[in-house]
């Protein structure tokens, strides 16, 4: 199975967010923000230019300018290129091969180039924390909460956020930087979410942030 040609369709919006169970409030001091799969492949499958993905690579990066300023952890999860058999796994007869060894599809998608003192892991299954040290860095940096953006919404996010809420790791996903094949999709990914983890929005999250380091600062 290809990946599907993805049609336009708008981001959700703080009106459209499911009811989180849980109230957690995001600390700099304990939290890292993952950049899931935002590699040429998957981003291209979207229509250049037009809603989701610009909104999606605008609010990433506004998350990731902010966490490096705060001096939080930045990861991204990037899928190998050219990966054999025996490393794909069942993962080969549900979406084929992945992405070939002569293509760019494996580089993260330019405005989000990783920088110096950012981590790059490399995920061989949707779940960044699976056959990585996700879980390892994350403890070695005191983080026990994770902002997840990326794609795709129903797939890696979701499975990455279940995951990090079965380590005690607090999952905030972040509505408006992630998307989806579908918005019907993308919806479903969020309700789910909201049962094991926080569902945001970039400005929200954004604001709760600089809110924690000034009442610090007090």
């Amino acid at each position: 199975m290809a990946l599907p040609v993805i049609d336009s369709y708008p981001m959700p919006d703080r009106s459209a967010l499911p009811r989180s169970h849980v109230s957690w409030r995001i600390d700099p001091a304990r939290a890292a923000l993952l950049v899931h799969d935002m590699q040429n492949h998957f981003v291209g499958a979207f229509p250049a230019g037009r809603s989701p993905v610009v909104e999606l690579v605008e609010n990433i990066a506004a998350l990731r300018a902010l966490a490096g300023t705060l001096g939080m952890p930045v990861v991204f999860s990037a899928e190998p290129a050219g990966q054999p058999p025996g490393q794909r796994g069942l993962v080969a007869d549900m979406w084929g091969p992945g992405i070939r060894d002569e293509s760019d599809g494996a580089a993260i998608v330019a405005p989000l180039t990783p920088r110096s003192g950012e981590h790059v892991l490399a995920n061989v299954r949707h779940n960044a924390f699976l056959r990585s040290h996700l879980g390892r860095l994350l403890r070695s940096k005191g983080r026990d909460q994770l902002i997840i953006c990326g794609v795709y919404a129903h797939l890696g996010v979701l499975l990455t956020a279940a995951d990090a809420f079965m380590n005690d790791i607090q999952p905030f996903v972040v509505a408006d930087a992630v998307a989806d094949f579908s918005a019907e999709e993308h919806t479903l990914a969020l309700r789910w979410a909201a049962r094991s983890g926080v569902v945001c929005v970039t400005d929200g999250l954004l604001r709760a942030l600089l809110l924690h380091r000034e009442q610090k600062k007090a």
